[in-house]
């Protein structure tokens, strides 16, 4: 008997055979390149000049002069620098607000004597079953006045049943005789809620805190339907105006020092790709927990 056998005898554990792993070992390789190569095209396209990018026919995967051209022209004039401000503002703001309302809802929804617990629980499960659609939501925008301001992209998707039904998970697998020992203490639900639960259920947190920092930087839909004035515009309506309507707004240089329209669409992408991608390594490894855990119960 092999060492590899004895092994698997010891562990009762049947590997795969050499071919087997070898097989899974090229699919894995092949499904990270269709991954990983699309965004350093994008990259490296935006670092690419005139040149290369028609003699590749538009994406460049290795720029043989690399030039940071096009990221000074689009923030020079000064559009995509407001609109990139207009975003960050709108993400923190956003995220720190709902994270807040749907923590503060759950735990309310956890205690089965809280006001109102039963009906309130079903409008929110009602919430995820159905939607009021695009003309109702405008109506009551434009009526509580709303129309072409900021809060019209927070206050709108500020709350979700599902990140609500996620935490209401978390906080229902805290022991009862945990919340009963702190109210013995003198605690009141305030205390409860700050000193005990928030720092038990950090992960769910960390699940809801990106799921909205993704949905504000990613508020494009809503930008469209609310925002009338330019100067409100959060990145995502500058991306549209560049890779869809290829137009360059808010470029300020001579036609002659202009980079390619391709370069200066693929810099406004990885800028309106780099703040996820640097937020989501450091709450990835609370994702899955997050997500397994308060599925639990319900």
């Amino acid at each position: 008997m092999s060492h590899s056998q004895r092994v698997q005898a010891i562990n009762g554990v049947n590997l795969p055979s050499i071919p087997t792993r070898a097989l899974k070992g090229i699919v894995l390789l092949v499904a990270c390149l269709l991954v990983i190569v699309p965004f350093i095209a994008v990259i490296s396209t935006s670092l690419a000049d005139q040149g290369q990018i028609n003699a590749t026919g538009g994406y460049v995967l290795f720029p043989e002069h690399p030039t940071l051209a096009a990221y000074e022209a689009i923030f020079r004039g000064g559009v995509v620098t407001r609109a990139t401000i207009v975003s960050i503002l709108i993400t923190f703001v956003g995220t720190a607000l709902s994270v807040t309302v749907v923590t503060m809802l759950a735990y309310a929804l956890s205690r089965p004597g809280s006001f109102a617990h039963r009906p309130i629980l079903l409008m929110v499960l009602f919430t995820m079953l159905f939607s009021a659609g695009m003309i109702p939501n405008y109506l009551v925008v434009k009526q509580l006045g709303l129309l072409d301001s900021y809060w019209a992209l927070i206050l709108p998707t500020m709350v979700s049943g599902f990140q609500v039904i996620l935490m209401r998970g978390f906080f229902l697998e805290v022991p009862q005789a945990l919340i009963e020992a702190a109210r013995i203490d003198g605690a009141g639900e305030l205390r409860i809620l700050t000193s005990i639960m928030v720092p038990l259920s950090k992960a769910a947190l960390a699940v809801i805190a990106l799921f909205n920092a993704v949905t504000y930087w990613n508020a494009f839909f809503n930008a469209v339907l609310y925002i009338n004035s330019t100067e409100k515009w959060p990145l995502q309506l500058v991306l549209r105006t560049y890779v869809v309507d290829n137009t360059s707004v808010g470029v300020d240089l001579p036609s002659d020092r202009v980079p390619p329209q391709q370069s200066l669409q693929m810099a406004i992408l990885v800028v309106s790709l780099v703040p996820i991608c640097l937020v989501y390594p450091f709450l990835q490894k609370h994702f899955a927990k997050g997500v397994i855990i308060g599925a639990v119960k319900g």
